[in-house]
């Protein structure tokens, strides 16, 4: 984390994060019944929310790169943060969809579906965090695992 972050910059990303919250709850996907409706094809509310999304993004990532130079708040240079499309990739993608599937909910929306009042989501959530410390343990060990191989060539 960079030393020289705008003071209000921690608050601001609260703040973001609460008008997130209450968005997927006022648009009702923190619901997981809405997310499994539209993974049913029943209910295509979620593709106009995600559709929105998008568009606002879009805009946001053309535009202001064109306007200035560098965030506001961080003063980091606006540039693509290419990533490599490897086997982790395709396995978190698999996982994070079979997880949205059987769940109806995905980490942000899981937040804000406490919010709404659905304790049950506790379960996803607890799923969700255990899943996150079995991948980065996996991951380290295979890193030392790596590392070691390599230092002994």
């Amino acid at each position: 984390m960079s030393d020289d972050r705008h003071p209000l910059f921690e608050p601001l990303v609260f703040v973001g994060g609460l008008i997130f919250g209450f968005g997927l709850g006022f648009s009702q996907m923190a619901r997981p019944e809405v997310v499994l409706n539209f993974l049913q094809f029943e209910d295509f509310g979620l593709l106009f929310v995600m559709f929105g999304a998008a568009v606002v993004s879009g805009i946001t990532f053309a535009l202001l790169p064109r306007i200035r130079d560098a965030a506001p708040l961080t003063g980091d240079r606006y540039e693509r943060r290419l990533k490599p499309f490897d086997r982790n990739v395709l396995v978190g993608g698999a996982v994070f969809g079979v997880g949205w599937g059987l769940s109806g909910i995905c980490p942000g929306a899981a937040y804000a579906s406490l919010g709404v009042g659905n304790v049950a989501i506790l379960w996803a959530l607890a799923g969700m965090f255990l899943g996150a410390y079995a991948q980065g343990h996996w991951r380290s060990r295979s890193q030392a695992r790596d590392t070691a191989a390599t230092g002994t060539d």
